[in-house]
C-alpha cells in the first residue's frame, strides 16, 4: 500500500504494463494527467495536433512494436474526433489503451460543457469500455483493460478518467500485470482433418491475414505453403506483410469485388484461410464470391471469424505461430516427409507465373517511365529501387497501389503496414508510430494526396519530435478512387464526364509549402528521373522529409 494520487497511480501502472510512449492531444480534463507526466520521465509524451492523428500514431506504434499503444484524447469532442482512426485500429486489431479525461463527477449531473457519457461513445470500436468512478478501482480497471487489449483477438479498449479520480489521494495497492498466453494450439483432431483435406486437394489455395504477421509466423506459413506447393494470397484489405512479397508462391492480394473473387477461387478446389478474411467486399454484387463446391479450411485466433460468412469443413481456433507447425507435421504424415507428391511441380509452375507477372509489371513501368505527369506504376518502381532493402513501407496509396507488392522487397512481419479499416488519413500519422517503434529501421510512407489532407497535422508532430519518416505524396489532385467507383455506376457522371466534389484544384494544394509551414523540409518531383535523387536526399537528411510526386490524374 502507498499514499498516492490518481494521476501518479495511473502513470505508474502504465509503466508496470510496459508503456514508455504515450500519444495524445490534451484539453482541460486531461490537465491532471499532464501534470503527472511532468514528474514521470519514464513515459515520453508525443503531442498530436488532432485526436485522429494521435490514435493513428498509437495504432502504428502498437502494430510495429507488438505491444500496447497508449493514447489520451480530450473528453467528448476529442473522442468524437478520434473515432474514424479508432475504427481503423479496431479493424486492424491494434492493442490500444485509449483514455479520455472526464469532468469532475461532482457536477456531471448538471451536464456541463463538453460532457457526455463517454464509454458508450467508444463502445462500437473497442473490446471493453468503462469509466473509473473511484481511485480505489483504478488499478484493477487499468490492469484489466491492458490484459484485454493484448489478449486474442487483440484490439483497442477505452477508459474514461474523471478529473476527481486523477486528483484524489489514497493508500492503494497498484497491483501487477496479467498476460494471457497467446500461443493457443489448435485442436489436434481438427488439425489432422485439415491436413487430410489439404493432402487430398488438387488445387489448394492459401489465404493469409494479419494474424500471421502479428504472431510472427511467416516462416511457419512458408513451410506449409512449400509442403503443399500452394499459392498464397493475402487478404483483400491487409495491414501487414503476412507472406514474403518476394516468395515465388506469393500470388498477391485478394480482390475486393465479388465477381473477381469468385473468378479467382474457381481455379481452386480448396481454400485454406490462415487468419485471412473471408471476405471484406468494397461494393455489393449479385455474384456470390465463394463457389459452392470449394472446400474451406479456416484457422484463426478469433472464433467470430470462423465460418462467419461461409461454412468451414474444418474450423480451428488457434494461434498461427503455435498451430502451423502442428499442421505442417500432420500434412507430412498424410503425404511424404517432403510434402505433397506434386509440390515441386506446383512450386515450379507458380514460380514461373510469379516471375512472369513481375516482369510484365516491370516492362509496363519501363514503358511509362517517360510520361509526364508520372504514371503511378512507374513511380512505385522508382521508389522501390531508391529505398534501402530493409525499409519498412507504410502504404496508403489507395488507387495508385499497382506494383507496391511486386516491386518492394518486403519479407518480414515488420516490413509493411497498410490501411486495414479503409478510413483514410491513417498513413501519415501511422508511419510516425511505426518509426518510433522500429528505431533505426528506415520508414517510408506512400500516401495519396487526398488522404494526406485528413491528417496533415502529423507533419508538425514529425518535426517537433524529429521522427525521421520519409513521406511520398502521390499527388493526382483528386479523389481518384471515387471517380473510378462513380464511373462504375454508369450514371450521369459517366455520361457527362463530370465528377462532383472529387477534384483538389482551384487552388491546387502546395504540399511542399504545407510541410514547410509545419516544420518539415521537402521537394516536388515531376519526372521519374527525379525520384531516386529526391529519395536519396530525403533518407540522408536524417529527419522527416516530404516528397510531393505529381502523378497522372487519369482514372479510366
Amino acid at each position: 500500500m502507498s499514499f498516492i494520487s490518481g494521476k501518479q497511480a495511473f502513470l505508474q501502472i502504465l509503466r508496470q504494463e510496459g508503456v514508455s510512449v504515450m500519444f495524445g492531444n490534451p484539453g482541460t480534463t486531461e490537465l491532471p494527467l499532464m501534470d503527472g507526466l511532468a514528474r514521470e520521465p519514464g513515459i515520453r509524451y508525443v503531442l498530436a495536433l488532432q485526436e485522429g492523428v494521435a490514435i493513428a500514431m498509437a495504432d502504428g506504434y502498437a502494430q510495429a512494436s507488438g505491444g500496447l499503444g497508449a493514447v489520451n484524447v480530450h473528453v467528448s469532442p476529442g473522442l468524437g474526433n478520434a473515432m474514424g482512426m479508432l475504427y481503423d485500429a479496431y479493424k486492424a486489431g491494434a492493442p490500444l489503451l485509449v483514455t479520455a479525461g472526464q469532468h469532475d463527477q461532482s457536477f456531471t449531473v448538471t451536464e456541463p460543457i463538453l460532457w457526455s457519457d463517454l464509454p458508450p461513445v467508444a463502445q462500437p470500436y473497442v473490446k471493453w469500455s468503462t469509466e473509473a468512478r473511484r481511485l480505489e478501482d483504478l488499478p484493477r480497471i487499468v490492469h484489466r483493460a491492458v490484459k484485454t487489449a493484448l489478449a486474442h483477438p487483440t484490439g483497442p479498449v477505452f477508459l474514461s478518467l474523471p478529473v476527481d479520480v486523477l486528483n484524489a489521494e489514497r493508500d492503494i495497492e497498484l497491483g501487477t500485470p496479467t498476460r494471457v498466453a497467446p500461443r493457443l494450439v489448435g485442436d489436434r483432431h481438427a488439425i489432422d482433418e485439415a491436413a487430410r483435406l489439404l493432402a487430398r486437394a488438387e488445387r489448394p489455395l492459401i489465404i493469409v491475414g494479419d494474424a500471421v504477421a502479428h504472431g510472427d509466423a511467416l516462416a511457419e506459413l512458408v513451410t506449409l505453403a512449400e509442403l503443399l506447393g500452394a499459392p498464397v494470397m493475402t487478404e483483400g484489405v491487409a495491414s501487414t506483410c503476412s507472406f514474403p512479397f518476394t516468395h515465388p508462391l506469393y500470388a498477391g492480394p485478394q480482390p475486393r469485388l465479388g465477381p473477381q473473387i469468385r473468378a479467382a477461387l474457381m481455379r481452386h478446389d480448396l481454400v485454406c484461410s490462415i487468419g485471412g478474411d473471408l471476405f471484406t467486399l468494397s461494393l455489393p454484387s449479385d455474384v456470390e464470391p465463394m463457389p459452392h463446391d470449394v472446400t474451406v479450411v479456416h484457422l484463426d485466433v478469433d472464433p467470430w471469424e470462423l465460418g462467419k460468412n461461409y461454412p468451414a469443413a474444418v474450423a480451428i481456433q488457434g494461434d498461427p505461430k503455435a498451430s502451423l507447425p502442428e499442421l505442417a507435421e500432420a500434412v507430412k504424415r498424410q503425404t511424404t516427409p517432403t510434402g505433397h507428391r506434386d509440390a515441386a511441380r506446383r512450386r515450379e509452375t507458380l514460380a514461373a507465373a510469379h516471375a512472369r507477372e513481375r516482369a510484365e509489371l516491370l516492362a509496363r513501368a519501363d514503358s511509362e517511365a517517360a510520361r509526364t505527369p508520372m504514371a503511378p506504376v512507374a513511380l512505385v518502381r522508382a521508389i522501390a529501387e531508391a529505398v534501402p532493402a530493409d525499409a519498412t513501407i507504410v502504404d496508403e496509396t489507395i488507387s495508385s497501389a499497382l506494383g507496391v507488392r511486386n516491386f518492394f522487397r518486403c519479407e518480414d512481419a515488420r516490413s509493411f503496414y497498410g490501411l486495414r479499416g479503409g478510413g483514410i488519413g491513417w498513413g501519415l500519422p501511422a508511419a510516425l508510430g511505426v518509426k518510433l517503434a522500429l528505431g533505426r529501421r528506415p520508414v517510408v510512407a506512400l500516401v495519396g494526396d487526398g488522404s494526406a489532407m485528413y491528417t496533415n497535422q502529423a507533419l508538425w508532430s514529425a518535426a517537433h519530435d524529429d521522427i525521421a519518416v520519409v513521406a511520398v505524396i502521390f499527388n493526382n489532385a483528386s479523389y481518384r478512387i471515387l471517380k473510378q467507383r462513380t464511373l462504375a455506376l454508369k450514371g450521369f457522371s459517366a455520361e457527362d464526364d463530370t465528377y462532383v466534389g472529387m477534384d483538389l484544384e482551384r487552388p491546387r494544394i502546395d504540399y511542399v509549402g504545407l510541410a514547410a509551414a509545419l516544420g518539415v523540409p521537402g521537394e516536388r518531383v515531376e519526372k521519374i528521373a527525379e525520384v531516386g535523387p529526391a529519395l536519396g536526399r530525403a533518407l540522408a537528411s536524417g529527419g522527416p522529409y516530404l516528397v510531393d510526386a505529381r502523378i497522372d490524374p487519369a482514372f479510366k
